[in-house]
């Protein structure tokens, strides 16, 4: 069967989700709707593909079997409940929502409409960090003790959409957007999920109402302990993070590789680089439609990673320890 696929959105995302379904034979792409005409008419046209400002008439005429969401999260509640009582499979980018409310009504509209929902996690689907799970799961270095996860960028870039500035339509700053994917990582590489976090953020930022840095030190449901470290402000960009064994240590640098300790310091492991890591995100999507199962990256796992943002800002506010269900 090849199933029929919309994108909702026409921005950088939705360009990496187009590329991906182009050279996948089981996905045709039939449609993509923005309200930024320019937009959505530049990637019709690349990809000939039907044009629409309105993502409703969209559905409602070319009547896809899956739907991209890549609108700003404030919208992404709104769309996918609408999209899933259609009867349309979702490919929600994350963060899933902007609280949990919004994540369990997305989670109730998919179950009432029997669809599948995956959350897009991209973190799980990179070729360097699929590596670095295989040899935690081998455990040749030994047990892991702890993860410190550090990410410097320009947050407030003149480039980066004016809504990531405001909270109401965000959600939060670099912890939502970028935080996100740190907690995605953590939650993954150690099979478990982030209970307890104490936190604290800083606004510095140039524009908006959103934090530009936050620390914060957790703790897994496996007893792993990890710490967060991102800032938004200018410096030296930066995005490792660094596992520390009972016999060892591993670094993975996003985009770059991934190195393992030997005889005093880091030396590179070597791996295959697999497809591109949206198309093995949409494998897992249509795997899971065709055998009837949660994807890995369900509405449940794309809500804990929300659960857990909640909670760090809930904790740099309270100025104490918080469990991550205690944000419910």
């Amino acid at each position: 069967m090849v199933y029929k696929v919309a994108v909702i959105g026409a921005g950088i995302i939705a360009r990496s989700h187009l590329k991906a379904i182009h050279v996948m034979e089981e996905l045709q792409a039939v449609s993509v709707a923005d309200i930024d005409a320019d937009k959505v008419r530049q990637l019709s046209d690349q990809y000939g593909i039907k044009a629409y400002r309105d993502y409703r008439e969209m559905v409602e005429r070319e009547k896809p079997n899956i739907v991209v969401i890549t609108l700003p999260h404030f919208l992404h509640k709104e769309a996918a409940v609408w999209c899933a009582r259609q009867g349309c499979h979702l490919m929600l980018e994350k963060p899933m929502a902007l609280n949990n409310r919004e994540c369990n009504e997305i989670i109730e509209a998919a179950a009432a409409n029997h669809i599948k929902l995956m959350v897009g996690h991209t973190q799980q689907y990179l070729s360097e960090n699929i590596h670095a799970k295989k040899i935690i799961q081998e455990g040749a270095l030994g047990e892991l003790v702890m993860i410190h996860d550090v990410r410097h960028s320009n947050y407030f870039s003149p480039s980066r959409p004016s809504w990531f500035f405001e909270k109401q339509k965000a959600g939060g700053g670099i912890f939502m957007n970028l935080g996100s994917h740190s907690i995605d990582k953590i939650q993954w590489f150690t099979d478990s999920k982030i209970v307890k976090v104490k936190a604290s953020v800083s606004y510095y930022g140039a524009i908006g109402d959103v934090e530009g840095s936050g620390i914060a030190f957790v703790e897994t449901s496996s007893g792993v302990a990890a710490t967060i470290c991102q800032s938004g402000y200018k410096g030296v960009e930066r995005n490792e993070t660094e596992f520390i064994f009972s016999n060892g240590m591993m670094k993975l640098v996003a985009g770059q590789g991934l190195w393992i300790n030997g005889n005093g310091e880091y030396r590179p492991s070597d791996f295959d680089r697999t497809d591109n890591h949206f198309i093995l995100q949409f494998q897992d999507l249509l795997h899971s439609i065709d055998s009837d199962t949660e994807p890995g990256c369900s509405g449940a796992y794309g809500k804990s990673v929300v659960s857990a943002v909640e909670a760090l800002y809930r904790s740099s506010a309270e100025g104490q320890e918080i469990r991550v269900a205690e944000s419910d």
